[in-house]
């Protein structure tokens, strides 16, 4: 009989890709359902970059790369972080891995060993705990607040780090808030992660590009040169450039970490496809207009959705900085009844009473480690949305 290892059995699957699975098989039994679970743009790849992948198999550009990727795409990145962050990196000091995920699992695996602890804010992003306890390490919550906009307080980060702390992880803007650290933020973090030589930091900056009003993106390193050294840079072309199948992620760091990485790398998933790497190449390097349009209408989108569900009874939701989700409080509808009988005493009862009443799917915020709240991606059309929060204005409003 088989059973699983006790490092998996530390582990829970993903949240939201149960979500979204949940809401596929409702709509195969023809079930008009609205998904507003999953983080993918609705854009198409801008069609440069597909062009460039074809013109990668046509070239055979279709063999083994490098194990942590190709020396043009390792440029690519290393003058998109030069250009855009004001941080210099050499090739060396480059992963390229086969998707966000894996680049902060193997930073892990690489870095990890039994018993140190790694600071997580809340709410985070569900993969990150259970990579570090897939990698041996153990998960510290550090909770954030609405109030606080969701953001790391220094005062906070500073009671949590111990002498086993390794890693402090930190995703701006985030998934699942859209809240996103200014410059001064940083800096204020920054100043208790220099008093604590051996706590390194592993900055998500996925959603760089995703930014609104006049919010300004800052990146760690870049803020306080002085943890260059023990800065992981993470980034990636899912989120900016609609490439979440493509499979790229990337990050910049201290040689001696990108090596650890590269080593795992090496015995495990060995290089990202090269054809998707070629596409990299040629999203760094090539036009960026896109990119601005692109953000204005996800800011479209934040603006309408905020303004509906704040319109739903018992529901608050801030306004976010970045990113494309929103994280409403449902605590005003916890121990109200459904029509069909239900009393909702959790966000995860939340989650499913809409999705069995209204047909819209969205993500509780247990997954996400802060009650009571749940996730909403706004990372579909305009149609779509207002239809979803109009569902939702409606359920919340039949509740007794």
């Amino acid at each position: 009989m088989f059973e699983q290892s006790l490092n998996l059995q530390r582990v829970k699957p993903s949240a939201t890709n149960a979500a979204a699975a949940r809401a596929r098989a409702l709509k195969a039994q023809g079930r008009d359902i609205i998904s507003l679970d999953a983080g993918e743009p609705d854009f198409d790849t801008p069609d440069n970059i597909k062009d460039a992948a074809i013109r990668a198999i046509r070239d055979g550009k279709t063999k083994y790369t490098d194990v942590d990727g190709l020396p043009e795409l390792k440029a690519a990145i290393c003058a998109k972080f030069a250009r855009e962050n004001g941080l210099s990196y050499a090739p060396s000091q480059v992963n390229v891995s086969p998707g966000g995920k894996p680049v902060i699992y193997n930073a892990m695996v690489a870095s990890l060993n039994p018993g140190d602890e790694v600071i997580i804010p809340t709410p985070y992003w569900v993969s990150y705990p259970d990579m570090v306890l897939l990698a041996g390490g153990e998960p510290r919550f550090v909770a954030t607040t609405a109030e606080d906009g969701f953001r790391l307080k220094p005062e906070a980060l500073e009671a949590a780090i111990t002498p086993k702390t390794r890693w402090l992880i930190l995703n701006s803007p985030s998934n699942p808030t859209g809240a996103a650290y200014s410059r001064a933020d940083l800096k204020a973090i920054a100043e208790v992660l220099l008093r604590h030589p051996q706590v390194w930091v592993l900055t998500d900056d996925m959603y760089e590009h995703l930014i609104y009003g006049d919010f300004v993106f800052s990146t760690i390193a870049q803020v306080e040169p002085a943890l260059y050294d023990r800065t992981l840079t993470m980034n990636g072309v899912s989120k900016a450039y609609c490439m979440t199948g493509w499979r790229i992620g990337y990050a910049a760091g201290p040689e001696p970490l990108i090596a650890a990485m590269r080593k795992v790398m090496s015995q495990s998933t060995s290089n990202p496809t090269s054809i998707s790497q070629w596409a990299a190449v040629e999203a760094l390097n090539g036009p960026q207009d896109f990119l601005k349009p692109n953000a204005a209408t996800f800011e479209a989108r934040r603006d309408l959705v905020v303004a509906m569900l704040n319109q739903a009874q018992g529901l608050k939701c801030p306004t976010p900085e970045g990113a494309f989700y929103v994280y409403p409080s449902c605590a005003g509808v916890i121990g109200r009844t459904t029509e069909s009988g239900v009393k909702l005493g959790s966000d995860r009862d939340f989650a499913e009473a809409l999705l069995d009443a209204e047909g819209v799917s969205v993500v509780f915020g247990e997954a996400f480690g802060l009650s009571p709240f749940f996730r909403i991606s706004y990372a579909t059309s305009t149609t779509l949305l207002e239809e979803a929060c109009s569902r939702i204005q409606r359920f919340c409003g039949s509740l007794r």
